[in-house]
């Protein structure tokens, strides 16, 4: 498993790459060893066709509410992509109670649930916490002790300090970040602004839609 000490040289690596600061430049391309640290990472958590043309980044938190409303344009945009590969990442910013529900969800993976776990975080009205997390944990029917040992295995802790040094070191703002091809966007998006990040990020990569 990679430690965080070989994380922390290969992204100082690739020096600070501001992402987001605007709609990157076409002649400003991500260095590849960034592109593999943030599209391949082997705790990356993969949805969509593993096998895609083009991959979709997110970092997110379970108390952000623009994360929230994002969810359904995930699934549709998922859906409707059969080549699409997508990314997601933990970035609990918004304190304890986030990182507590970022390292349950990353432990319901061990369980086969994570997606579960996840659509009902992000299907919360009121604060992900330890006590809102769990009600969404029993009503899934995980094994709980199971569950509370595998978020503090070192593949949860990779992930989430992972995510915190990708994030620092290509200068994002906060959550919702979408990355595509050399283009990041922050906050609420609709449908069709991610399929267009998507178009947009496979026509920069010179791949093929569908």
């Amino acid at each position: 498993m990679t430690t965080r000490r070989q994380t922390l040289a290969l992204i100082a690596a690739v020096a600070a790459t501001p992402v987001l600061a605007q709609a990157q430049s076409r002649a400003n391309p991500m260095p590849d060893e960034l592109r593999t640290a943030l599209e391949r990472d082997r705790n990356g958590i993969v949805l969509g066709n593993p096998a895609g043309n083009i991959t979709l980044v997110e970092f997110f938190d379970y108390n952000c509410p623009f994360c929230k409303k994002i969810l359904p344009k995930m699934q549709q945009l998922i859906s409707a992509d059969p080549q699409l590969r997508v990314v997601f990442r933990e970035w609990p910013v918004f304190g304890a109670d986030s990182e507590f529900a970022a390292r349950v969800a990353l432990a319901a993976l061990d369980q086969g649930k994570y997606w579960q776990v996840h659509a009902g975080l992000m299907g919360m009205r009121d604060r992900a916490a330890e006590p809102s997390v769990m009600r969404v944990v029993r009503k899934l029917g995980l094994d709980e002790a199971k569950l509370r040992r595998d978020m503090d295995s070192d593949r949860v802790s990779d992930h989430i300090a992972r995510s915190f040094m990708l994030a620092d070191h290509m200068g994002l703002v906060g959550t919702p970040t979408m990355i595509a091809g050399d283009e990041g966007v922050f906050g609420d998006q609709s449908l069709k602004d991610l399929q267009d990040l998507v178009a947009r990020a496979r026509a920069t990569m010179g791949v093929a839609a569908g």
